[in-house]
Order: C-alpha cells, then sequence, then structure tokens
C-alpha cells in the first residue's frame, strides 16, 4: 500500500529517514569533493575539469538540500552539521592535493557510492510504500549514475 508523510508508521519514518540521511552525508561530503577539486585542478584538462567539478557541486547542493527537505517532510531532524555528515558519511574527504586523472578517479568513486547508497534507500522506502521517497531517491540516483559515466570517460 503506498504511503505519504503523513501515513508512515514510526518505524519506517525512522528507517526511511537514516537512509535518507546517510544520503545527505555522502552527497555532502561530494559536493566538498568537487568543490575542492574544481579550486584545485590543474593540467592540460583544467579547463573541462573546472567546469565539470563545478556543475556537480552546484547540482549536488541543490541535491543535499532535496534530500534534507524530504527528511523534515517525514517528520525527522536532518543532519546539519559538517561533522556529523563527515563521520556519517562512507564517502572520504580529501586535501586537493591529486592529479588531475586522481582527482577523477576519486570523485567517480565517490559518484558509485552516493548511487549505491540512493538505490538502497529507494529500496527501503519502497518496501514501507514510501513511493515519493523512492522516486526522489531514483531522481538523485540517476544524476549520480549521469555523473559517474561522465567522470569515468575522462579515464578511457
Amino acid at each position: 500500500m503506498t504511503q505519504t508523510a503523513a501515513s508512515l508508521g514510526t518505524d519506517a519514518q525512522t528507517d526511511i529517514c537514516n537512509a535518507l540521511n546517510q544520503s545527505v552525508a555522502e552527497t555532502a561530503v561530494t559536493t566538498m569533493l568537487a568543490q575542492n577539486f574544481h579550486w584545485n585542478v590543474t593540467g592540460m584538462a583544467f579547463g573541462p575539469l573546472h567546469a565539470l567539478f563545478q556543475e556537480i557541486y552546484e547540482d549536488h547542493f541543490e541535491g543535499q538540500d532535496e534530500l534534507a527537505e524530504r527528511i523534515r517532510a517525514l517528520g525527522a531532524h536532518a543532519e546539519g552539521t559538517l561533522a556529523g555528515m563527515v563521520a556519517r558519511s562512507k564517502v572520504k574527504e580529501h586535501d586537493g592535493h591529486a592529479s588531475d586523472k586522481e582527482m577523477i578517479k576519486y570523485l567517480l568513486e565517490a559518484q558509485e557510492t552516493v548511487a549505491e547508497t540512493l538505490a538502497g534507500c529507494g529500496e527501503l522506502s519502497a518496501g514501507h510504500g514510501d513511493t515519493l521517497t523512492e522516486d526522489l531517491c531514483i531522481q538523485r540516483g540517476q544524476v549520480h549514475e549521469k555523473f559517474a559515466w561522465m567522470l569515468r570517460s575522462h579515464l578511457e
């Protein structure tokens, strides 16, 4: 049965919001990675990578907002501290000292991690009948998979 935010049970809300907070954390860390790499990229591909990294962090900033707002719509607290997000995230920070190819590889892995987390959150949401959260996770997961493809293409 399809559920809305108002009709989900407490356990379902808790499970979904924990998964959403994981998604927000990983998106936030990936946002900062892309911005860090945008600032620090050098080399022959500077122009296109500088632009791509900016496109990524601008998209992800909006994406983390959409995910966090869904958490609030479900009646839970959205993790809002950098320390909390870094601690929770499977994506790890990077100091930005890397070659352009290393940056691409690191950001590619981050995109794949976030896409996987969002797919899991979508599946969990579907299992609870929360098709609205499932749809949001599918949309955001597709964005991360597209960026993964774009990054991967730079390495081929």
